[in-house]
Order: structure tokens, then sequence, then C-alpha cells
């Protein structure tokens, strides 16, 4: 029984795929690391309201960086608020906002790479901050946060 149980958590884990938080190379998007002023908090259905990325204090003309190494997929402004998309391997796309870019469509950046600069403007944003954002897709929104903390993975005994 315990070398089917074994198995079993095995194949789960090979199926499943490593953790985001494992994803190697991904950066903060801001130097020095930031703090977190609004925590991600996805809706229970993709319709409905929530909040689909973080919010990571700073300032206004602060350099903003790419999380990962990618392809910028959008530069310009939406709904009046600047963004930059980056395209990583793995199918994640990262979103910054409010930025004005320093990148064009199609180009290729590496982590850390500067794509632009933060402005003012973010909603419920004393000063400015950046909403950082990551997909997976074109619809499962996962927590950014994942790509650059570090959780270790712990196997427990199948029985005390």
């Amino acid at each position: 029984m315990r070398t089917i149980s074994a198995v079993v958590l095995c194949a789960l884990l090979l199926v499943a795929g490593p953790p985001a938080s494992s994803a190697p190379g991904f950066v903060w998007p801001l130097r020095p690391r930031p703090h977190v002023l609004s925590s991600f908090d996805p809706p229970a259905r993709d319709w409905l309201s929530g909040h689909r990325g973080v919010d990571l204090a700073g300032t206004p003309g602060q350099p903003v960086l790419a999380a990962g190494d990618g392809v910028v997929a959008f530069a310009g402004v939406v709904a009046d608020k600047p963004v930059v998309s980056i395209d990583h391997p793995g199918g994640l796309r990262t979103t910054y906002e409010p930025v004005t870019a320093r990148v064009r469509i199609g180009q290729r950046v590496s982590a850390g790479f500067e794509v632009g600069t933060l402005v003012a403007g973010h909603p419920g944003c004393s000063g400015a901050c950046l909403h950082w954002g990551v997909r997976r897709g074109r619809d499962e929104y996962l927590d950014p946060l994942a790509l650059v903390r570090a959780t270790p993975v712990r196997l427990k005994p199948l029985h005390g």
C-alpha cells in the first residue's frame, strides 16, 4: 500500500508540474524590493470584480524592470493607462501599469531589463504604485508574488 501511495504521489507531482514559485530567473519589477500595498485577490468567477495582481509601492519616475526573460507583447495605452505586457516562456504574461514604456512590441528583454518608468495615477495609491499582474494563457490569473518568493516544498510521511 505504501508503495502504491508513493507512486501515485510521484505521478501527481509530475502531472501538476513545478509550482509557480519555482519559476527560475524571475525578479522583482522594482528595486529595491518594494512593499506590497495590495495583495492578489482573484474573483470567484472570471467576470466578477477582484484584484488580479498586486500593487507595489514606488515613486514617480522609478524604473520598472522586466520580471523575467521574454518578448514585449504590448506597450501602449489601455483605458487612459500606460501599460507594458511581456510574454515569457511557458505561456506566462506579466503586465505592468501605469508605466511609460521604453520598449517596443516584439523587443526581447531579459529579467531586470528596464521596460519603462512608473507614473502616478493608479487608483487607491498615494504617490505612485505599480500594479503587477501575471496570467497563464488567456484566462488564468496567478499571484505574481509566487514568481519571486521561494516556497519550499515539504513532503510529509504518509503515516505518523
